[in-house]
């Protein structure tokens, strides 16, 4: 039976009642134009921020979706066409490097009546040139920062944007940028996270979803990061405005109950960067998922950082099991002692080692990130990287736990410190860091180990390392191939 424009935008536009006028369409970009070439794996991460801000707008009054155009494969032209179809008085976009691009493209091409709300990494680290972007002309909204509060007040027409803080616009007449803000509203700034609504997943593609004989849902337990690495989005140097705040371990449990409850949800992924990074919020978590018994009907993936697992006891990492912990993502980035020092990663590849050997005896999987190309790198250091990966597939593969790696190729973000090292030697102009493009690793799909990852092999095809740019690529796509067979023959 053909399906119908109506009951297909239903289909695309999530959460929201689309037999009623739209205050908002909160829009996640294709990264890249999928009309040009489909996408060739079948799941993406859910857009938890925006699932917060829709789900707070929503508890407000007002009727928002949310569009995930890269989870639906959509290209530039097919997303437009819906947006300006549904018709919503705002559509927001999260602004990112690898995204910006397409972002434009689409509110260049919508209805002149659709105001137009930006937000995410690249709009705080580079406000005041996207609102000079040609194409963002009709943006009344810039949001810096934590935005459910903000954004739900610029729905309400009756809503004053000057008095809220951290929200930008292009003076109309002198086409310079003005930022708002009143004494008294810094609380809009950092909401109380224990008191903000859990998220409503009917605004998520793709979770809860169904994996390994058990629904998983993607969670977060707190904002902010205290790092600084100098290649990453969250550092703190990036993220001035950010207070770093961890939910209570209670609240945090009430949500995977009613998940449980609703959703049949037994697996969960804490996707913040603070989970399993700081040793007072693994002492107060674990504390209260021991009383409450968590790890007897519930499994669960977190981020952790290496230097503080290093310095956990044995019965730390016995509890962390013992609650049901079953795999860590472990930003390990390099095998070079050098290349950490210079990213601040604040570890050594032998304390990698250490890290996940001892969470692999306990059973508990270990997936490490990995980087290749960091600015100045040599192909030796390249390398070290490689035998490391190596080195921890070999460490595990006789223990309980399995080590597995996922590699990428480097890639500079505006508003990090390496972003501004870059800019500091003179030697490239923003444009230049910013040229993102897709990188077809999939030998146009016959690769099947490659598949997984299309998504995120993106570059801006400058020779930042000492190293080629061919021999990063070759060494990613070995390391690659590497893990997929490890992975499929088990």
């Amino acid at each position: 039976m053909p399906t119908s424009p109506e009951r297909s935008r239903r289909d695309l536009i999530a959460g929201a009642a689309t037999s009623h006028p739209l205050d908002a369409l909160f829009v996640n970009a294709p990264l890249r134009d999928y009309s040009l070439r489909p996408r060739v794996n079948d799941f993406t991460l859910p857009v938890l921020g925006m699932g917060y801000i829709a789900t707070y707008a929503a508890q407000q009054g007002f009727n928002v979706g949310v569009l995930d155009a890269e989870a639906h494969g959509l290209g530039v032209d097919q997303t437009i066409d819906l947006i300006n179809t549904t018709r919503p008085r705002w559509a927001g976009f999260n602004l990112l490097a690898p995204t910006y691009e397409i972002s434009a493209r689409v509110a260049a091409g919508l209805d002149p009546e659709i105001k137009v709300m930006l937000g995410g990494h690249q709009a705080k680290a580079m406000p005041s040139q996207i609102l000079a972007d040609p194409r963002m002309t009709r943006c009344a909204a810039l949001v810096l920062g934590e935005a459910e509060t903000r954004v739900s007040e610029l729905l309400d027409d009756h809503s004053n944007r000057s008095r809220l803080p951290g929200v930008m616009w292009l003076d109309r007449i002198m086409r310079t940028p003005v930022t708002g803000g009143i004494p008294g509203t810094s609380h809009y700034l950092a909401p109380d996270i224990n008191t903000l609504p859990f998220v409503d997943r009917t605004y998520l593609c793709q979770d809860p979803h169904y994996e390994q004989g058990r629904w998983e849902a993607n969670m977060v337990g707190a904002r902010g990061c205290p790092y600084n690495c100098s290649f990453c989005g969250a550092a703190v140097s990036a993220n001035p405005d950010i207070t770093i705040r961890t939910r209570s371990p209670h609240n945090i449990i009430d949500e995977m109950v009613r998940l449980r409850e609703d959703n049949a949800v037994t697996a969960f992924r804490f996707v913040d960067d603070l989970f399993l990074g700081a040793r007072r919020v693994i002492d107060t978590m674990m504390g209260a998922f021991t009383t409450e018994r968590v790890g007897d009907w519930a499994c669960w993936d977190a981020t952790g950082r290496i230097n503080v697992l290093h310095r956990a006891a044995d019965a730390t990492l016995d509890t962390l099991a013992s609650n049901g912990l079953r795999e860590v993502a472990l930003g390990i980035e390099s095998g070079s002692a050098r290349m950490l020092e210079y990213i601040d990663k604040r570890i050594t590849p032998e304390m990698a080692v250490s890290v996940v050997t001892r969470l692999a005896e306990r059973g508990i999987g270990v997936k490490g990130y990995f980087i290749l190309g960091f600015p100045g790198e040599t192909r030796e250091e390249i390398d070290a990287t490689e035998q490391l990966i190596h080195r921890l597939w070999e460490a595990t593969d006789q223990l309980p736990g399995q080590f597995r790696a996922s590699v990428f190729e480097f890639r500079p973000y505006p508003g990090t410190p390496e972003w501004h090292r870059l800019m500091k030697t003179g030697r490239y102009q923003p444009e230049q860091l910013l040229n993102y493009s897709p990188v077809d690793l999939t030998d146009g799909g016959v690769d099947e180990s490659m598949l997984a990852r299309d998504e995120f092999n993106f570059s801006v095809n400058l020779q930042l390392a000492e190293a080629p740019t061919s021999y990063i690529r070759a060494k990613l796509v070995d390391l690659a191939r590497a893990q997929h067979e490890r992975t499929t023959t088990g």
